[in-house]
């Protein structure tokens, strides 16, 4: 049943009990799609108008008589409501997932896909810089599996490539051409790079570059920095978005596990700092003497805010490590390939004994690898250190990246100079259009991987600063983006591509402008 605009809502001390319309297209068509405060029930003659958006995409509400109602959650997740004009129905994404949640558990593959709204979203092909969902909608995609795609969806010359790979097979448990061909390549493209070995996953890399600098240094600590992923293992997950109740003074936080489940003994051996506070980690050699083997950083702060490393701190960082006989580790799992060619590393001219790459490398295929020092990475020979994979070197990732590479190096990296304009232009316009709706927006980061802010306060430089700014207000621009075909993650983090062209930059902030429209 749908009613009309402005049709009094159906009598119910504390539900809409009938879908109805507070925009010109009907919301929905089941029942219980609203439930109210019971304070705030809705009364019989009561006509709702939707008045803005909150965090989740769920409006508040006013009456024609002028009292406030507000929402408090949506029965039927399917629903989102737009705010003006038509909105997108999910009711066959809400229907696969409720289908899904039977046979996979929590209806997911990784936690991370549950920060979708209103439900993890289900899609049938990506091309270019889209994706299309179940429920035949369009979306102008940032996300491009949280860095992977650097070339965007289904990119030509990668996928023909793979393509042709597969009359070959698939694993061989053992060494083939192509796995030389892209091991030599890498060495000549990264900094630091004297031999290089391939993993499947990021988090699968950083495990090994954590156990070659104990087994290289001798010693049993590592220091990571608040804020900084470096995946979900126990022995990484620490400190990655911790309470501020739990984490202890900014000058020496305190190890927080990021997951039930891990037991204290995963805590024992990691020393946490601050980032951006050169001071922080001089302190913490000073408490650990002679037993931290490396410092593992991301040398942007990409999953903490974007946070620009200072002038100087990459350096410092590296000079600490040198004098207190510890490796640099860099974490370029995001930054490596999408960046530059050399990554964070060539772009801010400090060299890590140990880097770690993954997601754009292959395009969005599957492919790790630890590059680094040549003395370091023979303990995997000289002192027995294990690393092992079933699929490491498969023969399609390798298809993969040698095509990718092809692609990024090709015309003296004229992509990255293109992303580059690009990605500026967004960043700006953004900042733009923030001033025009006179909303606390701050953009941050580097053209190929930023991040949106509301905040009145200086630009976050570290993870404190960062859990600071108002996450409801960037929850309900998430919303709203994508309720005008754009998707970005729920921290608003923002991946370029080389397919996001001038026109699809163009439509992007046109898109922005509507959703900011929602948010004042």
């Amino acid at each position: 049943m749908f009613l009309q605009p402005e049709r009094p809502a159906v009598e119910g001390p504390c539900h809409v009990e009938s879908a109805i319309t507070v925009f010109p297209a009907a919301i929905a068509e089941r029942d219980h799609d609203l439930v109210f405060r019971r304070e705030l029930a809705v009364e019989p003659g009561d006509a709702l108008v939707a008045e803005r958006l909150r965090h989740d995409g769920l409006p508040r509400f006013r009456n024609r008589r002028g009292r406030r109602l507000v929402w408090t959650q949506a029965v039927r997740r399917g629903i989102v409501f737009s705010g003006m004009g038509a909105m997108r129905s999910y009711q066959k994404s809400t229907a696969l997932y409720e289908r899904t949640k039977k046979s996979l558990a929590g209806g997911v593959s990784s936690n991370v896909r549950y920060a979708s709204t209103p439900v993890p979203l289900f899609f049938v092909r990506g091309e270019g810089a889209c994706l299309y969902d179940v429920d035949g909608n369009v979306h102008i995609d940032y996300v491009l599996g949280n860095g992977p795609a650097i070339l965007g969806h289904a990119p030509k010359p990668v996928i023909d490539a793979v393509a042709r790979s597969l009359a070959d097979g698939q694993v061989y448990a053992a060494q083939h051409p192509r796995e030389t061909e892209l091991a030599e390549r890498l060495c000549r493209l990264l900094p630091g790079a004297e031999v290089v070995r391939f993993a499947t996953s990021g988090t699968e890399a950083v495990l090994m570059a954590m156990r070659l600098a104990r087994a290289f240094t001798e010693r049993p600590k590592i220091l990571k920095f608040e804020g900084h992923y470096h995946g979900w293992t126990d022995q990484t997950y620490i400190s990655t978005r911790p309470s501020l109740n739990e984490a202890g003074p900014a000058d020496e936080p305190v190890a927080v596990a990021s997951s039930p489940g891990m037991p204290p003994s995963a805590l024992a051996d990691v020393v946490v700092a601050g980032w951006n506070d050169l001071a922080a980690v001089r302190n913490a050699f000073a408490r650990h003497p002679g037993e931290i083997a490396g410092v593992i950083m991301e040398p942007v702060m990409v999953n903490g805010g974007a946070a620009l490393p200072h002038d100087g701190y990459l350096a410092g960082v590296r000079d600490l490590c040198r004098q207190n006989g510890a490796l640099l580790i860099c974490d370029e799992v995001i930054t490596g390939f999408r960046v530059g060619l050399g990554g964070a590393q060539a772009r801010f001219g400090v060299i890590a004994d140990l880097a770690i790459y993954a997601k754009a490398v292959a395009a969005g295929f599957p492919l790790a690898l630890v590059a680094g020092r040549r003395d370091v990475m023979d303990t995997l020979l000289d002192k027995g250190v294990m690393h092992g994979g079933t699929y490491n070197g498969n023969v399609q990732s390798m298809a993969a990246a040698l095509a990718a590479l092809d692609e990024l190096e090709r015309d003296d990296g004229a992509l990255y100079r293109r992303m580059e304009s690009r990605g500026r232009a967004l960043m700006e316009g953004l900042a733009a259009l923030g001033a025009k709706h006179r909303l606390p927006l701050l953009v941050q980061g580097l053209p190929a991987i930023f991040q949106t802010f509301f905040t009145r306060a200086a630009p976050p430089r570290n993870y404190r600063d960062a859990a600071a700014c108002d996450r409801d207000m960037a929850l309900a621009f998430h919303a709203a983006l994508q309720e005008e075909g754009v998707r970005v993650n729920q921290r608003t983090t923002w991946f370029l591509s080389a397919a996001h062209d001038d026109a699809v930059i163009a439509e992007t902030l046109a898109a922005a402008d509507r959703a900011m429209a929602k948010l004042r």
